[in-house]
């Protein structure tokens, strides 16, 4: 992929990624990409509790149905399955994402829960995305061979699932020729992963009025010609362990970016440090509390606070969590300034990418008191 704002290109020791095709402000947008495939992220066999989930939305453009809302419209197969915010949106999907052979199939799977109680209901988020997949192969080749062209490492390891999944499908009718949710998304899957991204995507699936299964990325700083541009694939706020666990059980691999070379080395000396504590308990428990003092809190290490005496050197990145990260309860979004306005200026306003918080751009003075920044800052 080429634009005039990304350039798509092999990056030693992290595979295909997007990096800056000229200098790039904080709040541009420098992708709007649209899905090749859609699919629902509910397991094929719903339990009671999640019975009713399937109605509270669109199964067309995913939008939330309003409880009052009378324009609803059932799927006219799979009734108690799918429903739809408008005749709109049932004509599109009935010529494309939920043709008459995707209701079947998916019908003929819910009808079979012999086959499905037993599995780990990601198993069943999966064979969704294959009956998608399926029928984007028949309906779209060219979009079917942009869907095998993001394929990764393949993962030699779970062959018991890939037998599963490859016995569930075969057991489907043929389709006739011709003929919360995932998304597919060509394009933004090339952005690779950053514990400090420098860009960040939002969804507007409830209020754009129309491509609202689109998702924007805009800059979240300043970044300059060549620079790779990153996301992060999960809340900033996570601390190195889990960060660490999760990038590989998800997606596979080790991050080595700069928070995590700086964060690995508090890692390393927990465990001595521990130690060293306990022995000095042993000796002098009336020291107790001052030593407890010098050790960092675990609840705050989870917040990514640095430890006690560490200053600015031990701990570079403090300045991303004061300035984009949303301090609303238990939000954890990454904000991105505004598109920058007509003239070329940019904007002082923050919004959160999670609850979409407006906030002006503000860092608090060492007094504690917050400034307002400049346009230049």
């Amino acid at each position: 992929m080429s634009s005039g704002f990304l350039s798509r290109t092999e990056i030693e020791g992290r595979g295909r990624g997007l990096v800056a095709s000229q200098p790039l402000k904080a709040g541009q947008i420098v992708l709007r990409d649209s899905p090749i495939i859609l699919y629902s992220t509910l397991p094929l066999i719903n339990q009671s509790s999640l019975a009713t989930t399937c109605n509270k939305y669109c199964a067309n453009c995913f939008r939330t149905l309003s409880s009052s809302s009378t324009s609803v419209v059932p799927c006219p197969c799979c009734s108690h399955h799918h429903v739809f915010c408008t005749q709109n949106c049932l004509s599109a999907a009935l010529a494309s994402s939920h043709s008459p052979w995707v209701c079947q199939a998916l019908s003929r799977l819910r009808d079979c829960p012999s086959l499905l109680l037993e599995q780990p209901v990601e198993h069943q988020v999966q064979a969704r995305f294959l009956v998608a997949a399926y029928h984007l192969a028949l309906v779209s080749p060219s979009q079917f061979q942009i869907l095998l062209s993001l394929e990764g490492t393949p993962d030699a390891t779970d062959t018991t699932t890939a037998q599963f999944l490859h016995s569930l499908i075969s057991s489907l009718c043929p389709p006739p020729s011709p003929l919360l949710t995932y998304g597919i998304y060509p394009n933004a899957s090339f952005f690779n992963h950053d514990c400090l991204p420098n860009a960040c995507r939002f969804d507007y699936v409830d209020t754009a009025p129309d491509r609202n299964t689109d998702i924007i990325v805009r800059m979240i700083h300043d970044v300059p010609q060549g620079r790779e541009i990153c996301l992060s694939y999960f809340p900033v706020n996570e601390n190195y362990a889990s960060r660490q666990r999760r990038l590989m059980e998800d997606y596979g691999f080790t991050c080595h970016c700069d928070r995590c070379n700086v964060e690995a080395n508090w890692s390393d000396h927990e465990n001595d440090d521990d130690d060293l504590v306990q022995e000095e308990e042993e000796e002098e428990e009336e020291e107790e509390d001052d030593e407890g003092d010098e050790l960092m809190d675990e609840d705050n290490h989870d917040q990514m606070v640095p430890c006690q005496g560490q200053g600015d050197t031990d701990f570079p990145h403090a300045y991303f969590f004061l300035r984009y990260m949303c301090d609303r309860e238990n939000c954890w979004g990454t904000l991105a300034p505004l598109p920058p306005k007509d003239n070329g200026i940019p904007s002082n306003v923050m919004e959160c990418n999670v609850c979409g918080n407006l906030k002006n751009d503000q860092v608090t003075n060492a007094n504690g008191a917050e400034d307002e920044l400049s346009v230049d800052d």
